[in-house]
């Protein structure tokens, strides 16, 4: 009874991925793929052909989570080649037009056989890795035609990141001023010695994004990404130790100051983040206390910078 029921669930499962996989077909490498064949691919659009340079859209997901996208960021580029990665979707990308879209799965068997013991930990045997993709366009003139079209796009996230920051301020009536770009909400001056440019400055901070999530603090624990100690934070205002937003807003400040500070991304993390707490192309808010000013000759204890800080 034991081995009829483990056929009959073997059966079930095969049919399940037989379902799932219905229209897809296979590389060499075992990799599923399906295109879909877009408006621009009627032979308007141009075949990918080796050598050609393709930006494209894309979504990376592992069961539930995503491991990458370029939906709130900007476009993926490659080189198109004879020769592709194994296992990849770069091994179907030929077959491809602008315009056209494109569905594979990577199974983690398959990877790892192909690449023992260098894949993340959390990629378990038996599982597999979905990317979608759609072809935008080809770019001439190779990477320096790659690095024009990236700032282009970089300026287009810029612009809209804008509008969500000030929108933010006003949603939430916050009575902020600009300053070298930064946001700073002074709730209190404080009277003490001020954070000039290269003083040495402390603060207590809580740092979190526009959606209120918190990724660290140093007044409680609770609000930090990665655990570490409440320690007062250290760096030389405006010149070195934080990221420039947080250098250029705590200037404003006196030592028993406390407001706010509301970061762009290009003066925090930028294309980068800081993963996995902070995306790419993040605006930072920071509550900030100012503890202490010294001058920057003053010795002090070497720190590790904490999250979102550094």
């Amino acid at each position: 009874m034991k081995n009829k029921s483990t056929l009959f669930i073997m059966i079930l499962l095969a049919g399940i991925l037989s379902c799932e996989m219905a229209g897809f077909e296979k590389t060499k490498s075992g990799l599923h793929y399906r295109i879909i064949k877009g408006v621009r691919s009627t032979g308007k659009g141009d075949t990918l052909k080796p050598g050609m340079i393709v930006k494209f859209n894309y979504k990376m997901t592992y069961n539930d989570s995503v491991l990458g996208s370029s939906y709130e960021t900007i476009p993926g580029y490659d080189m198109v080649d004879a020769n592709p990665r194994f296992h990849d979707f770069a091994e179907v990308l030929t077959k491809l037009h602008v315009g056209d879209s494109l569905v594979t799965y990577q199974y983690i068997d398959t990877l790892m056989k192909q690449n023992p013991g260098m894949l993340p930990p959390f990629l378990k045997k038996g599982s597999k890795i979905k990317m979608s993709l759609r072809v935008l366009d080809t770019i001439s003139n190779g990477m320096a035609g790659v690095q024009e079209d990236v700032m282009t796009e970089e300026n287009k996230i810029l612009v809209k990141e804008q509008v969500r920051i000030e929108k933010y301020i006003a949603l939430n009536k916050i009575n902020a001023r600009k300053v070298n770009n930064v946001y700073v909400e002074i709730v209190s001056q404080g009277s003490g010695a001020a954070a000039d440019s290269g003083k040495y400055v402390g603060i207590r901070y809580t740092g979190y994004n526009l959606e209120g999530k918190f990724f660290d603090s140093n007044m409680d624990s609770t609000k930090q990404f990665q655990k570490h100690p409440l320690e007062t934070f250290y760096f030389v205002s405006k010149t070195y130790g934080a990221i420039q937003g947080m250098m250029e807003g705590v200037a404003q400040f006196n030592v028993g100051g406390k407001g706010r500070v509301i970061i762009p991304s290009t003066l925090a993390y930028g294309r980068q983040g800081s993963p996995p707490a902070i995306k790419p192309y993040e605006p930072l808010i920071f509550d900030i206390e100012v503890v202490s000013v010294k001058d920057s000759t003053v010795s002090a204890p070497v720190m590790q910078q904490p999250q979102g800080m550094q």
